[in-house]
């Protein structure tokens, strides 16, 4: 071969290899400024800590046909948000790069984490769209029980219409030790973040901190769990399993109980004017916190007798209710009120007397002073149960079935559930509230509306007492003093 020839063949080979790396160093760089890129973000989220070295990895470009709406601007801000998020999970080893991922918000959160690496991260939506996106729902997702290293969970529970479906779901599909990150604006409160820990009984929380919302104009808090093995799962302090009387007082009930109005200290020479007008002072518990993550919402009516008496005429129209609804239980022994419940929607009658134990008694029925004009409204007077034996009645006697309220309300309803309850049983409070304390029942009502009968000064008759009850208003007092030192929001009623 020529000198000449051989002198432009080895020239041309060496501007190819120059070439080449020239097209690697760029594509080194081009990495290591979206990993840059990535850790600056990550940074801005957790103001003002630091993220590690460690975080700053480099992207890898997710291998994912995009559809039309995945290509906007908007949709690659989100992706880009959620993979500054997760960088900084992918550097604490939290998640990694073989993780078996699953995301319940959007394909945004699958596609950040196919960029950081896990390429076999998944979201679930109603509609399917893949590869990235699979079909399911709140109650359902398409995963075996723990088969799943790391759950991100976004803000899906705060817009599911079952949050506690789509937290069971999700603590179903995760293994022993591994994490769920989800973000929230709802657990700003104590007790609201006390009900989510409580939908995730078989999860521990590791940490929770608040980031920047994705407009950069609001906070939201970030909340990591981790699943705990079945040998170390603590027992969840639900309905029929807590059989002690020692409620739990949690940060979360001294912060509303601070808040509460004052007990009026003072026996009321006007009962019947002061306690009434006492409900402008109640400080209800939807007014001190968020109630959005509980299973159910449930109120309980215990002596409710007509619907219109508390229920429509009260519960219904001022309670507030934050956009929920509420399944009523109406617990009335009086017969002359149960046919109206039966064309009420929404609200289970339990025609029966709430007592401590399940037997028959005598059901008194006659005027309670300072109820005239309630008594007038209804047509009926109050009603009232004493055992079989005990005092002389003077009024309409009748027998009645009598069930053990205490061990129903523990049947009923969980620690998750969201409890209301008004409680007008003529002198009886003062043997359920002992009996619910006893077994524990207490503890799974959220807010207690406590009318409570005493011999107070009577509006027909100045000077006199009410005859009707030998409780004074010192006693009364008392039960109201125990109820809020342990941890239940009660208010006076009337």
């Amino acid at each position: 071969m020529e000198p000449s020839r051989t002198t432009s063949l080895r020239a041309l080979l060496n501007r190819a290899l120059l070439l080449a790396v020239a097209a690697l160093a760029l594509r080194l760089l081009y990495g290591a400024f979206l990993a840059v890129s990535a850790a600056a973000n990550a940074s801005s989220l957790y103001p003002p800590a630091a993220v590690t070295a460690a975080a700053r990895r480099t992207h890898v470009q997710a291998d994912v046909p995009s559809p039309e709406a995945w290509r906007t601007r908007q949709w690659r801000r989100a992706v880009d948000y959620h993979a500054a998020l997760l960088a900084d999970h992918l550097a604490q080893g939290i998640l990694a790069p073989p993780s078996r991922a699953v995301c319940l918000g959007g394909a945004q959160e699958a596609l950040a984490m196919r960029e950081l690496g896990v390429a076999a991260a998944l979201a679930v939506q109603k509609k399917p769209s893949l590869p990235l996106v699979v079909a399911g729902d709140d109650r359902r997702l398409p995963f075996k029980p723990n088969s799943v290293d790391f759950v991100f969970a976004g803000r899906a529970l705060d817009s599911a219409k079952r949050p506690a479906d789509l937290a069971a779901e999700a603590a179903r599909i995760l293994k022993p030790h591994a994490h769920l990150v989800l973000l929230t604006s709802s657990a700003a409160d104590a007790y609201s973040l006390r009900s989510l820990q409580a939908l995730l009984p078989s999860l521990r929380l590791l940490r929770s901190r608040h980031i920047n919302a994705h407009d950069s104009a609001s906070t939201l808090r970030e909340l990591l769990f981790q699943k705990l093995h079945a040998d170390d799962t603590p027992t969840s302090s639900t309905a029929g399993t807590s059989p002690s009387n020692n409620c739990s007082i949690g940060e979360h009930k001294l912060q509303l109980l601070t808040q509460a109005e004052p007990l009026i200290q003072e026996e009321p020479l006007k009962p019947w004017i002061t306690l009434k007008r006492n409900i402008n002072n109640i400080k209800y518990l939807p007014a001190l916190a968020d109630i959005s993550f509980k299973r159910r919402y449930v109120y309980v009516d215990v002596g409710a007798r007509s619907y219109g008496s508390s229920i429509g005429g009260w519960f219904r129209k001022h309670y507030p209710k934050q956009n929920h609804t509420f399944q009523v239980y109406a617990i009335e022994a009086d017969p002359a009120f149960h046919a109206e419940y039966s064309v009420k929607k929404g609200v289970t009658l339990l025609p029966y007397a709430a007592w401590v134990k399940n037997e028959t008694l005598k059901f008194e029925i006659n005027g309670d002073p300072g109820k005239e004009d309630e008594a007038k409204a209804n047509g009926r007077g109050m009603g009232r149960i004493r055992p079989a034996v005990g005092n002389k009645m003077s009024g309409e006697v009748r027998s009645v079935p009598a069930f053990d309220f205490a061990e129903w309300l523990r049947q009923t309803v969980t620690e998750q559930d969201y409890v209301v309850m008004k409680m007008d049983v003529e002198g009886t409070e003062f043997e359920l509230i002992p009996r619910m304390f006893d077994t524990g029942a207490i503890c799974l009502v959220d807010e207690l509306f406590l009318e409570c009968h005493y011999n107070r000064w009577q509006k027909c008759c100045p000077g006199e007492r009410s005859p009707k009850y030998e409780n004074t208003y010192e006693e009364c007092l008392d039960l109201f003093s125990s109820l809020r030192e342990s941890g239940v929001l009660v208010h006076q009623w009337w």
